[in-house]
């Protein structure tokens, strides 16, 4: 089955944080915090996504108060944090929901995310990440992570379910 033939198949998105929500990079603040930067274009189709009824997972190793901030804020429901066994909560999160792994996109950017990526329908990168991500990826976007890779995918997925419906975001309240 080809790629754009698995997209019309995706119901559930697995998403990790750093080098795909964000760039990668870590801002060491002079109070001892660090920074990260997320993309605005991501945060939107994410939010278009869980208002169509897609399912979305964030797993990922860190555990920064402002990633859970961002997280929450945006809706997204299913947040793992300091995951020690990516895989394990990949699992956890598909019995929640009973998601086939058919029916799953995940993008990921380095090793930790191989093993789920592995599983997937459709293994997505973005275009910074690593070579062995690379290597298995289906697809690899243009757009590098924490610059609307995560929106990529999403939009992709959308618009070829013919679900990414501008008139409900261009309405008047």
């Amino acid at each position: 089955m080809s790629y754009l033939e698995k997209l019309k198949n995706i119901r559930a998105f697995v998403f990790d944080v750093d080098g795909v929500f964000t760039d990668g990079s870590v801002y060491l603040l002079p109070d001892k915090n660090m920074s990260r930067v997320m993309n605005v274009l991501d945060g939107y189709a994410v939010v278009k996504a869980i208002k169509a009824g897609y399912k979305i997972a964030v797993i990922t190793g860190g555990d920064d108060p402002m990633v859970r901030h961002r997280i929450d804020y945006l809706g997204i429901k299913d947040y793992y944090a300091k995951s020690a066994h990516k895989v394990s909560d990949y699992t956890d999160f598909k019995l929640k929901y009973q998601i086939d792994d058919s029916k799953v996109l995940m993008m990921g950017d380095d090793i930790p995310d191989i093993g789920i990526m592995k599983q997937v329908a459709i293994a997505a990168a973005p275009a910074n990440a690593v070579p062995e991500v690379k290597d298995i990826a289906d697809y690899i976007s243009p757009i590098e992570g924490g610059k609307g890779a995560v929106r990529d995918v999403i939009e992709q997925v959308m618009k070829i379910q013919d679900r990414w419906n501008l008139e409900d975001d261009t309405k008047s309240t």
